[in-house]
């Protein structure tokens, strides 16, 4: 954590109290640049292809998940090298990570016909025009059968608040959490950007070799987006359950992709929004 949160003072004011100096804890947000380097016609050549606004930490899994989400690359085996490079800031940070592309792999220009510069708040800022928005996965979602259990949902929201360390010290990062159809949370990141604390998700499923992600929930816990549904879509995620609320275009993207989307998982309760079958009810 040492880089993922910073400690500012602050001026603490309560009704009927006089106003108290004190310390307290922020979640870090720096711009981090992913450049590519690859093969063109037998020579090497490196650009850059990505500016977001992130937390550091898990910064190699980070670059890996995207390039995969967007298309960019289709497996690990596709990846020789992540590294950070260029200098570092006054904290020590680097903000660069570049990728080096096993030799003779092809990149598809076309899937780079978008402004890749994002914000924490919106991955999907910068397409160039609806048509781009789509991207197709490579993986094809089985027909609805009955996943997980209704109490294990209703369970997780619990369990993936329990982990969220950098949550809890500062109260203001997304997470997004990996569910083993028995309910267990095997694996959490966390960031100011919901899409990149996807995007080291999946960056670390690729890494163990465990994609498509075929037997898992993917566990958010904000509002589910477009973009998190295609990001779960690309790695052949069945259900995606989300703490908030899902936006149209996530439940079209699910309808259309036969996946199960839930939303508002709090409490005992949630919304299923579509394919309920994977979801095992309690008579």
């Amino acid at each position: 954590m040492m880089h993922s949160t910073k400690s500012v003072g602050i001026t603490y004011a309560a009704p009927s109290e006089q106003p108290e100096q004190r310390a307290d804890h922020v979640a870090t947000e720096e711009p981090m640049e992913v450049r590519l380097r690859h093969q063109v016609d037998g020579q090497w050549t490196e650009r850059s292809i990505s500016i977001t606004m992130r937390t550091p930490g898990n910064d190699a899994e980070l670059a890996v998940g995207f390039l995969f989400t967007e298309g960019i690359v289709h497996g690990a085996d596709q990846i020789q090298h992540v590294e950070h490079c260029g200098p570092a800031n006054v904290d020590g940070l680097r903000n660069v990570v570049k990728v080096t592309l096993t030799e003779g792999v092809a990149v598809d220009v076309g899937k780079l016909m978008r402004n890749f510069y994002t914000t924490s708040s919106c991955g999907v800022c910068g397409k160039t025009s609806l048509e781009a928005l789509k991207i197709e996965s490579r993986f094809k979602i089985a027909d609805p059968k009955p996943m997980l259990a209704a109490s294990c949902l209703s369970a997780a929201p619990d369990l993936l608040r329990d982990r969220q360390t950098l949550f809890e010290s500062t109260g203001g990062i997304h997470a997004s959490g990996l569910l083993d159809t028995d309910g267990n949370l095997v694996a959490l990141r966390e960031d100011v950007g919901r899409h990149n604390a996807l995007d080291k998700l999946i960056g670390r499923s690729l890494n163990l070799g465990q994609v498509p992600l075929s037997s898992s929930v993917v566990l958010l816990s904000g509002r589910a987006s477009f973009e998190l549904l295609q990001k779960s879509l690309m790695v052949g995620v069945p259900i995606v359950a989300a703490v908030g609320a899902p936006s149209s275009l996530a439940i079209e993207c699910a309808e259309a992709n036969n996946m199960t989307l839930v939303g508002f998982l709090r409490g005992q309760g949630f919304n299923v929004y579509t394919a309920p079958e994977r979801i095992m009810f309690d008579r």
